[in-house]
């Protein structure tokens, strides 16, 4: 949130499936804030999906260009409402392209 400060005005619910060794854990995230819960978000306008272990050093560590690399790579999956999957990309473009042109003048 804080490399793309435009998506924390977005009012959303997440729902995200973390998998590990045969075992699925879901979670309910609420944005702005967030807030998260373990629970099935059955209101999610979207839904990612990727390994635990992809998603702890993600979290913890990883930048937009990680997070791009991911599902490049086919690491991370995101499936949902297609205006809405279109608004966060063109979102994340216009921040980096915006971070590129800060880079330049400078």
């Amino acid at each position: 949130m804080a490399e793309v400060p435009a998506l924390q005005q977005l009012k959303l619910v997440v729902g995200l499936e973390l998998r590990a060794r045969g075992d699925v854990q879901m979670y309910r995230i609420e944005m702005p804030g967030p807030k998260v819960s373990k629970d099935i978000a059955a209101d999610a306008k979207v839904r990612l999906s990727l390994p635990r272990s992809h998603f702890n050093s993600l979290a913890t560590k990883g930048q937009v260009k990680d997070w791009r690399e991911a599902f490049a790579h086919g690491d991370a999956q995101a499936t949902g409402i297609d205006q809405v999957m279109k608004l966060i990309v063109n979102v994340v473009d216009r921040q980096e392209e915006r971070a590129r042109t800060r880079k330049a003048k400078l």
